[in-house]
């Protein structure tokens, strides 16, 4: 099973669920794919999707998911990752009127950039070539307590 979050912050997603949604209809996606879409006006016409999950029932289906497809808020990553689940982040971006900014995609590039690698895709179009690889998502080795020290380093430079 596919999970996949768009979080909750205020404006849409639509460029990610329709995408993932086209390849489940295409049959590039053979499983199960249960969608989170927020305040997203796109509506899934062959993936399950509820606007708004508790927080339980989230964990519950990132624990029972092969991969977690998010976009680049750090607790929506960082929670399948201390799950050792494997994660892929598309990170909001401000021309298609994700964000109010880039700030997701500077993130995860900067994150990428120092040693805390986590796969993330800027370019959607790369989504089929991506899940369609031939050998499995890696799951990121996480150390809980090594990878949050060394997180609180990045983001403590940040703002140094």
């Amino acid at each position: 099973m596919i999970f996949l979050t768009v979080g909750t912050h205020e404006q849409q997603f639509n460029r990610l669920l329709k995408a993932v949604d086209e390849l489940k209809g295409k049959g590039v996606i053979q499983e199960e794919v249960i969608m989170q879409t927020g305040y997203s006006d796109y509506q899934p016409r062959y993936c399950q999707a509820q606007a708004f999950i508790p927080y339980d029932d989230l964990v519950a289906l990132i624990k029972k998911a092969r991969l977690t497809i998010t976009h680049g808020g750090p607790s929506s990553f960082l929670l399948p990752l201390s799950f050792k689940k494997q994660v892929l982040v598309v990170p909001r971006q401000k021309e298609y009127g994700e964000h109010i900014n880039n700030h997701q995609v500077e993130f995860i590039e900067y994150l990428n950039q120092h040693n805390l690698v986590i796969p993330y895709l800027k370019d959607i179009s790369q989504l089929e070539h991506y899940l369609n690889q031939a050998t499995p998502v890696a799951v990121y080795p996480f150390n809980n307590q090594q990878f949050n020290q060394a997180f609180k380093k990045e983001v403590d430079q940040l703002f140094d």
